[in-house]
């Protein structure tokens, strides 16, 4: 059974090798980076209003200032670390690891003392098990409209919760149940504040669920896969080898990390235009083939705000060939949006979906009197890790300044209790 596997997945030893938890320790300054910087995000404000309208004890930091309950410091931290849409995303799912399960480890090993090498080995697990488990949901789930941050997401985040807990096999697997039963997010939700909404619910549901779990309440075993479960009501495909090698091989080592400040199924095509040198005045026409199930994410025709800019191919090529930096978060606004040249240049770009093109690849032409240049890039060539990990310190230090982000990578490097990360990430 996958909740069984996945139950003692999470509870047992974790032999991940060095190089996968390096991975998942630059994906913590990275998450951190971003979160930090989307604290003054309208959507923020929004959390941290609520969260202190609830009010409740004060088990952990929220990202911008405040305590709140872990449940709700879960919601908080999750919805905002993915309000800049640059957190890392995993296309094995085509969900986004970090901030669906990240919050619930850290809320969770904060409010009950967990040391930091437990908080980054439970994310770990746990951004494993999301993975995995979106991996048996299938292309289907999210191809109907279920965004897998929030479904697979909030799987992950209750076995890292879980783990952080000391849940044993039973109460693990009753746990999984509760979560399939709470599990939510929408696709529809792409383009506004409800889209990070949906990675706050991922982790504060898994949260709640472990917490549930540890209080005696009790759930339908196996509801993440059985009848009327999860995946059977929810479009999943239910991939039988969806956990082969479990715990062996890490489908995480290859996440990919945002290099641009937008959707993911944008960032093959901006690569791509980097290797075409063109005058904007010059261009006639901008073609594009995706893969099909990117032109329900990121085809956004005409957004009219920075949100929605981030979801468009033809708003963020016209940035690219006008000299926007779309690597910076600014580079994203109405103002943007409604600059002629950018409009004028949105009216020359087609997008076809084209099976042939992989999910982490995009064709590029642009045509110009002088003829037609043509360009391909594929995300999914080989990163070194230590190009990897400088790619992460500029982004970090262009998010953060200089000696925030040394303090931030400091703090993960050496394991640091959550409640210094906390610390750090509520100034």
């Amino acid at each position: 059974m996958i909740s069984e596997k996945l139950a003692s997945f999470a509870i047992g030893v974790c032999e991940a090798p060095e190089a996968v938890r390096a991975v998942a320790r630059l994906s913590l300054i990275d998450w951190m980076a971003v979160g930090i910087a989307g604290a003054d995000e309208p959507v923020a404000r929004v959390m941290r209003a609520f969260a202190g309208e609830e009010s409740g004890a004060a088990q952990a930091g929220l990202i911008g200032g405040g305590r709140a309950p872990a449940r709700m410091a879960a919601l908080v931290n999750g919805t905002i670390s993915h309000a800049l849409d640059y957190d890392d995303t995993h296309f094995a799912h085509i969900g986004h690891p970090s901030v669906g399960v990240i919050p619930a480890a850290l809320a969770v090993g904060e409010h009950l003392g967990c040391s930091g090498a437990d908080v980054q080995e439970a994310a770990l697990v746990g951004m494993e098990g999301a993975i995995r488990f979106g991996v048996f949901l299938g292309r289907s789930h999210y191809q109907v409209g279920y965004h897998q941050t929030a479904t697979a997401g909030a799987v992950g985040a209750t076995m890292a919760a879980g783990r952080l807990m000391g849940l044993d096999q039973g109460q693990m697997e009753t746990a999984l149940g509760l979560v399939a039963t709470r599990a939510s997010g929408l696709k529809s939700q792409f383009g506004t504040m409800g889209k990070p909404f949906n990675a706050g619910l991922s982790a504060a549901n898994g949260v709640e669920a472990a917490t549930l779990a540890r209080l005696g309440m009790e759930a339908r075993l196996g509801a993440l896969e059985g009848p009327l479960g999860l995946s059977e009501t929810h479009h999943g495909e239910g991939d039988p080898a969806a956990l082969d090698g479990l715990g062996r091989a890490w489908l995480f080592e290859s996440v990919s990390h945002k290099f641009h400040a937008c959707c993911h199924g944008l960032h093959a095509v901006l690569e791509a235009a980097r290797d075409i040198e063109v005058v904007p005045g010059d261009i006639r026409a901008i073609r594009v083939w995706t893969n099909p199930r990117w032109m329900s994410v990121c085809n956004q025709p005409a957004p009219e705000t920075g949100l929605g800019a981030k979801f468009s191919y033809a708003t963020v090529l016209p940035m690219h060939f006008l000299g926007h930096d779309t690597t910076r978060l600014e580079s994203y606004d109405a103002a943007t949006c409604a600059d002629p040249q950018v409009q004028r240049l949105r009216g020359m770009v087609t997008v076809t979906a084209d099976d042939s093109v992989g999910e982490m690849q995009a064709r590029l032409e642009v045509e110009t009197g002088a003829g037609v240049l043509t360009a391909f890039h594929d995300l999914d060539a080989p990163l070194p890790l230590a190009a990897r990990a400088a790619k992460i310190a500029a982004k970090a230090e262009s998010l953060l300044g200089e000696a925030r982000a040394h303090r931030v990578t400091a703090l993960v490097e050496d394991a640091a209790l959550p409640g210094a990360l906390a610390a750090e990430f509520s100034n």
